[in-house]
């Protein structure tokens, strides 16, 4: 009897274990969950095995038991995202110029980066490779309109003064300037983010007496403009968000090919650099140096009190489809000569894919054209320009 009535609890116990791990193994089919499922009872858990009082106590014996265990943290599964790479850290130390945060592979026509930056190649990423053609200034074709016909052209060297001719002061003007990188990464081959630059540019820019019928409407000046110009990138943080984006220097020769009387020329070395805010607003500056001629072979050794020895040009970005602009040359001198040029320009179609610009633009002061450098004009242009294709 005693025998029986102790093997009755054990045969009790036994069965309800049984019946717990069939239930945790159900359990585990029906609801794959958790391996920690079955480990996370409640009391009433327990209460609802109602009449089967076998399990239910052996439920809450396993309750009370896991109230006195140290508590286990369940790893939460993170919800599966569409790309399981996690995001690589910001770097402080590159240069934040982009515009936009749209991911293309157009080089210097990717516009998620800022018009200097597209410009001048200045970061790897808008690099467009060496000896492809790229605009340098605008490719223009105008008509203009002078405050005056031109006037017979002088210098104070001998022999250097013009005969008198009958143009008129209104005038064709036709622009070209191209450009093209020589070399790159010359002094940043281990910067991950900017790239140096060596370029050559040339620039014609004619003015034809189409309309002086009178004199067979011939091409009154044309000045030739080679440059060659070294560009080597910065980002130094200025007041107001300005960034300043570039530092270079350059050597350049400008002539108008003629013979005497009429021959002028004059060879500078110059520092140059620029500067903006987001992509609304930039400013570019050229300071320069004349190199020295022998005397007797000048062709004009008054020019930098005309023209000027810097220049500073401003633009601004209304929106989308407008840009003005504005340079400013001048002597550095207490005479004060130089030049303004007033620019307007209104992109012709969607300005993300033309480079067409319906362009007006004013000039005032001296240096209009190089064999005028000494006659200060007032002329007014307007036309079609390519700009930076």
């Amino acid at each position: 009897m005693n025998t029986t009535m102790q093997g009755r609890p054990r045969a009790v116990l036994a069965t309800a274990a049984l019946l717990l791990t069939g239930a945790a193994q159900a359990q585990a089919v029906d609801q794959p969950k958790s391996p920690l499922a079955y480990n996370q009872l409640t009391w009433q858990s327990c209460a609802a095995l109602g009449a089967d009082n076998a399990a239910r106590l052996a439920c809450y014996d396993r309750w009370s038991q896991q109230q006195t265990l140290p508590s286990v943290s369940v790893p939460v599964a993170p919800p599966v995202l569409a790309n399981t790479q996690p995001a690589p850290p910001v770097d402080g130390s590159i240069p934040a110029t982009r515009v936009v945060s749209v991911a293309t592979t157009e080089g210097c026509r990717d516009r998620q980066y800022s018009a200097l930056s597209r410009f001048w190649e200045l970061e790897n990423a808008t690099d467009c490779g060496t000896f492809g053609f790229r605009g340098y200034r605008p490719l223009n074709v105008s008509v203009s309109a002078a405050g005056s016909k031109p006037d017979t052209p002088t210098s104070p060297s001998a022999g250097h003064t013009g005969e008198p001719v009958a143009y008129q002061a209104n005038e064709m003007r036709i622009g070209l300037s191209v450009r093209t990188k020589l070399a790159q990464g010359l002094l940043t081959q281990n910067d991950p983010v900017k790239k140096d630059s060596l370029w050559f540019a040339y620039t014609q820019q004619s003015t034809w007496q189409l309309f002086n019928g009178a004199i067979s409407r011939p091409f009154r000046t044309t000045d030739h403009e080679p440059v060659l110009m070294y560009v080597y990138p910065t980002d130094f943080k200025l007041p107001g968000g300005w960034r300043w984006r570039y530092t270079g220097l350059g050597i350049v020769h400008q002539s108008n090919g003629q013979s005497l009387p009429l021959s002028r020329s004059w060879n500078r070395v110059y520092l140059m650099g620029g500067a903006e805010l987001d992509d609304r607003f930039s400013i570019t500056g050229r300071i320069w140096k004349r190199i020295s001629e022998d005397p007797a072979k000048d062709d004009n050794p008054d020019i930098a009190d005309y023209i000027g020895r810097a220049e500073v040009t401003g633009r601004w970005n209304l929106d989308r489809n407008n840009t003005l602009g504005i340079t400013v040359r001048n002597n550095l001198r207490d005479s004060g000569r130089g030049s303004v040029r007033l620019e307007w320009l209104k992109a012709i179609g969607d300005p993300t894919k033309s480079n067409l610009r319906f362009h007006t633009q004013l000039f005032y002061g001296y240096g209009d054209t190089l064999v005028d450098y000494n006659r200060k004009r007032t002329v007014l242009s307007i036309g079609l320009s390519l700009v930076d294709f």
